[in-house]
C-alpha cells in the first residue's frame, strides 16, 4: 500500500518507472501481480520485475524462511524488531534502483518507507536514507540521484488519505504477510492496514478471511 501511494505521487511529479522485487517472500507471486496492476493503472513508462534469491538462501526472516512462522500481531507493534524483518533488505532494493536510475538518467529514486505506524524495521528510519544518500554521492557516476521518501513521517491513516487524494489504486494493493489469496487479518501488516482504514473511516477495499480475525475486530473498534 505504501509503495502504491509512493508510485502514484511519483507518477504525478515525474515520468515514472516502476521496479519490483521478488525476493523469496511468502506472497511474492501475489505481490508481483499487485505491483504490475498498480504500474499499469498509473501508466508508468516501464515496469521492471527483478528477482533476488539471496534472502531466501540466507534466511533469518519469517517472510523468507519457512522454518520461522509469521506471528500474529501483538499488542505493542513496533516495540521491538519483529521476526518479519528481512536483514538489510532495503539497501539491496535501493542499490538496484540506483543502478537502473543511472542507466535511465533518472535523478530521483522513490521508496515507500514509513517510520511511523510501522513494525519497527531499522531500514525505515530517516537516518538510514540520509546515510544511503551519502553513499550515492560518493559511489555513482554523476552523484545527482536523490532518494525520495515522501511517506516516511506519515502515519498509515495519513497515507490512506493521501492515497485517496492522489487517486492511488489502493484496491489493487496487497499487504498480507501470510496468505496470497485472502488476507489473513492477523499478521502485523494486516493489522496496521486495518487499523489505518478504520481510523480514516474508509472501507478497506481488499477481502479478508471472515469469521473471527481478532485484528479486524480491533480495527473496527480503534
Amino acid at each position: 500500500m505504501d509503495s502504491c501511494v509512493t508510485a502514484a505521487l511519483a507518477a504525478l511529479e515525474t515520468e515514472a518507472y516502476g521496479i519490483h522485487f521478488s525476493y523469496g517472500q511468502r506472497t511474492e507471486e501475489r505481490e508481483l501481480i499487485a505491483a504490475r496492476a498498480v504500474a499499469e493503472r498509473l501508466g508508468l513508462r516501464q515496469f521492471l520485475p527483478l528477482r533476488i534469491d539471496l534472502f531466501r538462501i540466507i534466511g533469518g526472516s519469517a517472510l523468507t524462511d519457512n522454518a520461522i512462522e509469521v506471528p500474529d500481531a501483538g499488542d505493542e507493534i513496533g516495540a521491538r524488531i519483529p521476526v518479519t524483518y528481512v536483514p538489510f533488505r532495503n539497501a539491496h532494493f535501493l542499490a538496484a534502483a540506483v543502478s537502473w536510475a543511472e542507466v535511465l538518467g533518472a535523478t530521483r529514486v522513490y521508496i515507500g518507507a514509513v517510520e511511523q505506524d510501522s513494525s519497527g524495521y531499522p531500514d525505515c528510519r530517516p537516518a538510514y536514507y540520509q546515510a544511503f544518500q551519502q553513499l550515492i554521492a560518493t559511489g555513482t557516476r554523476n552523484a545527482d540521484i536523490e532518494v525520495v521518501t515522501p511517506l516516511i513521517h506519515l502515519s498509515k491513516t495519513e497515507i490512506i488519505r493521501l492515497g485517496l487524494e492522489c487517486h492511488a489504486p489502493l484496491e489493487l494493493t496487497w499487504s498480507c504477510y501470510k496468505d496470497a489469496h485472502v488476507a489473513c487479518g492477523h499478521c502485523e501488516s494486516c493489522v496496521l492496514r486495518l487499523r489505518a482504514f478504520a481510523a480514516a473511516q474508509v472501507p478497506d477495499p481488499i477481502p479478508y478471511i471472515r469469521n473471527g480475525p481478532a485484528a479486524e475486530r480491533r480495527a473496527c473498534n480503534p
